[in-house]
């Protein structure tokens, strides 16, 4: 997909706006005010605009450089946010904010190699989307984990959707590894 579009105030680049702005409130609501059902509210919406945002922007034409940087930006912040916020409350361990932060800054080191010795960036792959999918779908059931019956649902589809956005976060380094790799070899090649 070739983006030309320069234009920042579009509907879908509003979307990812609005996502972003709920970084700030989820952590206030959830950290300051322990306001368990308004933070869920915030991530669920955040999860639902990270979804809507792409597809109303290729519904009205109004794919964008902003937008296709913002997005997947947003997308980081959101993650870091929300699993500091759920490790410091204590509904997930600290060894997955570390490992997620240490991939996040795998990737900032190898979007930066990438770019420097091929001018292009990559190219949001399906299996990315994927990974991001499932730990924006996965925080919010965290949030809902309880003693109570759907409390242990949500607790379990929880950990699922972490854990597999984990290793699919982690495998999708891996491939931006390999497409690097391979595209410097058909530089040096030609």
């Amino acid at each position: 997909m070739k983006i030309e579009r320069s234009e920042i105030w579009t509907i879908p680049n509003l979307l990812t706006t609005i996502r972003a702005l709920g970084v700030p409130l989820f952590l206030y609501l959830f950290l300051d005010k322990d306001l368990k059902a308004w933070s869920f509210f915030i991530l669920a919406m955040g999860a639902a605009t990270d979804y809507f945002d792409g597809k109303v922007a290729r519904w009205l034409h109004q794919e964008s450089r902003f937008g296709a940087a913002m997005d997947p930006t947003i997308d980081r912040i959101y993650i870091a946010a929300t699993v500091i916020g759920l490790a410091i409350k204590h509904y997930i361990p600290w060894w997955m904010v570390f490992v997620l932060a240490g991939r996040d800054l795998y990737m900032l080191i190898l979007v930066g190699v990438h770019r420097r010795n091929s001018g292009k960036v990559f190219e949001v792959t399906f299996l990315g989307k994927s990974a991001t999918f499932n730990l924006l779908y996965a925080f919010p059931l965290l949030l809902l984990s309880n003693d109570s019956y759907w409390g242990r649902v949500a607790h379990v589809l929880g950990w699922s959707f972490a854990l597999w956005g984990i290793g699919l976060y982690l495998i999708t380094a891996l491939d931006y590894t390999w497409t690097a790799r391979t595209l410097s070899r058909h530089r040096i090649n030609e």
